[in-house]
This record gives structure tokens, C-alpha cells and sequence, in this order.
């Protein structure tokens, strides 16, 4: 039985456990991005070993390549890559949007080109709900339309009630008997009163959980913060709320003091990629000269294997070798900081001394 269990809370920041069809996640949780059902250069295995409980998978991508027959063959998405924790996807409206240029939209979805070789598909809401369905998700979202930074307020509103309308359309299609569960996501752009109704709107639909998308799209922080404020403060309080694509770890912080309950972000693993490494300090590059014979761990204060088994030096030398063992280590050490971040966050709210220690990581902390 999907349900969410709030064991502790202070002011609007929640500590709880998500039940759910393939276990129970601990909540806030972060869930680490595996765009092609892989998460970027970690195995299963390593994953999990981070503490993460739930990762995401992207659904337009893997709609397009394998393909949704030759995963629903192999067994759906938890066996096709070995993982036994929670999966959750996303409906692909944001990839069409911003993959595909010349895509069309009408009432009834959204006709476009695949990325990768060109072929013509057609997305409806409720083909996206049944798909994800097919590839076994625990955990899937709506079909909506996404709302660029500096759109009008007449593409707003209308991109909002396509949202709605297709909605509900994708929940007449879903299949609760199954154990899966559909989020809606609210939209609404960057008008206060839009955010509301979409809010409001979703709600009496009456979902399982809800998410929260058209944020981090290049707004300034502080009209992100707000939109986030008007809507989470509008959503129930028994259900969970998943902040779509954010982000850094004070993005997260700031996130659960507003009520947030699920994050998820290619951060990690892309900064990791890159040669960046998330300490309890602020970010550290490895690339620049300081650390050429730092003998020292990425993080004194980290209990990852990474940070157990190899110096900073070590590192460095591997990322400037080009070696894959760096990218590997830091990808590894940087989701496992997000787990450790998450278990912090959990602990304090349980404590009732998250407000004090929050305030304390967020001005000190160097992004």
C-alpha cells in the first residue's frame, strides 16, 4: 500500500517513510538520476552502497532506445538493470519540449521527432501514463506541458490548463491495482495565482502524491522560492510532494523547509564528470594545482569508500590521466555526500534542531 508516514516535523519540514510497492523509502529523500536506466558510470550495486533508495529513470529516453517491448520482455525495468529499490519516471514532456525543436502541439498530445535517428512519434497523456506503467515504474508522473522562464502570461495560463486537462486524462488510464502510483504535477510558471489554481486544480483530483515542475529553469532563486512557498503550502499534508530537477545542496535545504519531500537532480554525477567533488565545506575542484599532493581524503568528514581508500592527489592524477576510475570515484563520492546530506537533514528534523542547524549550513556553505 502506497502511503507516506510523517514521524516528525518542525515548522513545514517533514521527516517520514514512503511505503511503497517495492519497499520503503525514507523521506526527504534524493534520488539519483539514471536517464538511461543506468545511473551515469555506477553499478546497482554501488548505487545502493551510497544509501540511495530510489533512483529515476527517464522515460522519453527509454521509450526511444530500447524501446518499451524489449524492456517489458526482460521483465520491466527493475530486472533489465538490476535494481531492487524504488524506480521512478517521468512522462517526457520536458524532454519532448526540449529535444525535439519541431515538435506539435495539440489538445491531443504532442507529435515529434526522435532525437536520436530522426523517426516521427505521437505522445498522448494517456499514452505517456500507460507506458510508464508498462516499463514497471513504482512511482510515475502525469503528462504536462513545461514552462520556459519568460514565457507570457497567456502561454502560461494556457500551458497550465493543458496540464490539467491532460491530467485528468492520464489518470483515467492508470491502473492503481497494480501498486504503481501516478503523481500529478503542478505548474502554474511564475504567476502566484496560476501556481495556486494548478495547485488547487490538481488536488481535487485527489493523487497519490504530487510534483512540482516548471522550477530551475532559469528564474532567479529567489522567484523560484516563492513560486515553491505558494505551492506547497497548498498541497495536503498526508501526501508526498517531489520537487522536479533540483538541485544543489542548499536548493535542497531550502526545499525541505518549505515542505518538500523527494528531490532529484543530474548534479551529482554530471559535476563529478566534471571534476567536482560536494564536500561538507562547498565544492572543491579537483583540477586546480592546490590538491597535486594533497595527501588528504576529498572529504575528512565523508565515510564513503571513496573517501576511505584514496587521497585527493590520487584523484587528481586520475582525472588528469583521463582515467575512468576518476570519474567513477567522484560520481560515487558525490551521490553518497547527497545520501549523507539527505540523513542529516532526516536526523535533525527528528531532533527538532533542524531550523538552527539549517540556518547554520546555508550561510556557511560554498557553492
Amino acid at each position: 500500500m502506497f502511503q507516506l508516514t510523517i514521524h516528525a516535523t518542525e515548522n513545514r519540514a517533514r521527516r517520514g517513510v514512503l511505503h511503497m510497492r517495492a519497499g520503503a523509502i525514507d523521506t526527504p529523500a534524493f534520488m539519483p538520476v539514471g536517464t538511461q536506466a543506468s545511473v551515469k558510470s555506477l553499478t546497482p550495486t554501488e548505487v545502493r552502497q551510497t544509501g540511495a533508495q530510489i533512483i529515476l529513470n527517464n522515460a522519453y529516453h527509454l521509450y526511444l532506445r530500447p524501446g518499451l517491448e524489449l524492456i517489458e520482455r526482460l521483465g520491466g525495468l527493475h530486472k533489465f538493470q538490476a535494481w531492487d529499490g524504488g524506480i521512478l519516471t517521468d512522462s517526457g514532456g520536458y524532454q519532448i519540449f526540449s529535444l525535439s525543436p519541431l515538435h506539435k502541439l495539440t489538445e491531443e498530445g504532442l507529435s515529434f521527432k526522435s532525437h536520436i535517428d530522426g523517426s516521427e512519434h505521437f505522445m498522448s497523456p494517456e499514452k505517456a501514463v500507460e507506458l510508464q506503467q508498462r516499463l514497471g515504474a513504482d512511482i510515475f508522473m502525469s503528462f504536462d506541458q513545461p514552462i520556459p522562464w519568460g514565457a507570457t502570461r497567456q502561454q502560461t495560463a494556457e500551458a497550465t490548463r493543458i496540464t490539467h486537462r491532460w491530467a485528468e486524462r492520464g489518470k483515467g488510464v492508470w491502473r492503481p491495482e497494480t501498486g504503481q502510483v501516478l503523481y500529478g504535477i503542478v505548474q502554474g510558471g511564475f504567476e502566484e495565482d496560476l501556481r495556486r489554481e494548478s495547485a488547487e486544480t490538481l488536488v481535487a483530483m485527489d493523487f497519490p502524491g504530487y510534483s512540482i515542475g516548471g522550477l530551475s529553469v532559469g528564474e532567479p532563486k529567489d522567484v523560484m522560492w516563492a513560486m515553491l512557498d505558494v505551492t506547497t503550502a497548498l498541497l495536503p499534508t498526508e501526501k508526498p510532494r517531489y520537487l522536479m530537477g533540483v538541485g544543489t545542496p542548499t536548493d535542497l535545504v531550502r526545499g525541505v523547509q518549505l515542505g518538500v519531500d523527494m528531490f532529484d537532480c543530474v548534479l551529482p554525477t554530471r559535476m563529478g564528470r566534471n571534476g567536482t567533488a560536494f564536500t561538507w565545506e562547498g565544492r572543491l575542484n579537483l583540477r586546480n594545482a592546490q590538491y597535486e599532493s594533497d595527501p588528504g581524503p576529498l572529504d575528512p568528514h565523508c565515510a564513503c569508500a571513496v573517501c576511505q581508500t584514496f587521497s585527493r592527489a590520487y584523484l587528481r592524477h586520475l582525472l588528469k590521466a583521463g582515467e575512468i576510475l576518476a570519474i567513477r570515484s567522484l560520481s560515487y563520492h558525490n551521490i553518497a555526500f547527497y545520501q549523507q546530506l539527505m540523513a542529516h537533514v532526516r536526523g535533525h528534523i527528528a531532533a527538532g534542531t533542524f531550523s538552527e542547524w539549517a540556518k547554520g549550513f546555508l550561510a556557511s556553505y560554498r557553492e
